[in-house]
């Protein structure tokens, strides 16, 4: 059993270390993994488990929005994402659709990417 701790506490220190860039990071694929495991247990027909993990994608997006800086126009334009992402993972889970499911994790990743390449971007100047 000492592989499953010392995953946990290598994961644990990952994120005690993380810049606030790699926190955000690490908040895209934790969404995008969401997505995922949700759009298993659609398939599986594991209601509870589908609602389980959209919630849990439901809550990162939460955080984001949360999170903004609205000084910055560009914010506003991530708001009306997120409130996009939002309400159809609210369709996803009243209907136990995984093709929508499927749609927000494809928006996440482009953003998750997006993300990627502004971390690079900032660390070239």
């Amino acid at each position: 059993m000492p592989l499953p701790n010392a995953y946990a506490q290598y994961n644990n220190s990952k994120i005690l270390t993380a810049s606030p860039a790699e926190l955000t990071l690490l908040l895209y694929e934790g969404a995008i993994k969401f997505c995922n495991i949700a759009i298993l247990k659609i398939e599986q027909n594991d209601v509870e488990g589908a609602h389980n993990n959209i919630v849990r994608v439901e809550k990162i997006i939460d955080y984001f929005r949360e999170t903004l800086d609205m000084k910055y126009p560009v914010a506003e334009d991530f708001e009306r994402v997120y409130v996009y992402l939002t309400r159809r993972l609210l369709e996803a889970n009243t209907h136990k659709d995984k093709e929508i499911v499927e749609e927000v994790a494809t928006h996440l990743r482009s953003m998750r990417d997006t993300w990627k390449e502004v971390m690079k971007q900032a660390k070239v100047s």
